[in-house]
């Protein structure tokens, strides 16, 4: 049976739409921070346990209710259901570049994606996945902008830290040889066939 102080947690956590800070709910709930996160931890491995269609992460530097992982399908359908508003793939690329790169400015951003992102920038800043968080010490001080607490909240990451690695969306030497390989024998076919058609004209124009 849940102790009022669980039971405590669950409804605060409950009412709240986004993470909350162990030192939130310590003070809301008069106990010391420590003691919050042991409780959440012994919430989440019960509901683990239980196989509920729930789950209790820390995210952000804070506690929050998320849906399993194992259900994402059921969720899905039912969030994007007549749903027409997505981020375009310049927003998700322009995103990956600021989660990786900050600090960086747009002319950086830019730089990296070879075209002019202020439009996107302003978009996810709006959003509120990014937004300022210096200025660059070198001529012009340019916004320097990175990942907000909502970022982290909606990717479920605790800290930036939490990011995939880069590397593993870079492809292995077997698959790059391939690739290689692949538009070598693309270069040569096509090499190939000019070759044929040259001699196909040459033929034609012959008397």
């Amino acid at each position: 049976m849940a102790s009022e102080l669980e039971r405590a947690i669950e409804a605060v956590l409950m009412v709240s739409d986004e993470p909350l800070a162990p030192d939130l709910l310590a003070q809301v709930l008069e106990v010391p921070s420590n003691r919050i996160d042991e409780l959440c931890m012994e919430l989440a491995t019960r509901y683990q346990v239980d196989d509920r269609g729930f789950m209790l992460q820390r995210v952000a530097g804070g506690w929050r209710f998320a849906s399993h992982p194992d259900l994402a399908p059921y969720v899905e359908r039912f969030v994007l259901e007549g749903t027409t508003a997505r981020m375009s793939a310049a927003a998700l690329e322009t995103l990956a570049i600021v989660a990786y790169k900050q600090p960086v400015s747009r002319a950086q951003a830019s730089a990296i994606r070879g075209v002019n992102v202020d439009g996107v920038m302003r978009t996810l800043q709006h959003r509120g996945y990014i937004e300022e968080i210096g200025r660059d010490p070198g001529p012009g001080s340019a916004v320097l902008y990175g990942t907000s607490r909502v970022f982290l909240d909606k990717l479920g990451l605790d800290s930036i830290e939490d990011l995939p690695p880069l590397g593993a969306f870079v492809p292995g030497p077997d698959v790059m040889e391939a690739l290689e390989m692949g538009l070598r024998f693309d270069a040569a076919a096509a090499d190939e066939a000019k070759e044929s058609l040259d001699d196909e004209s040459a033929d034609r124009s012959s008397p």
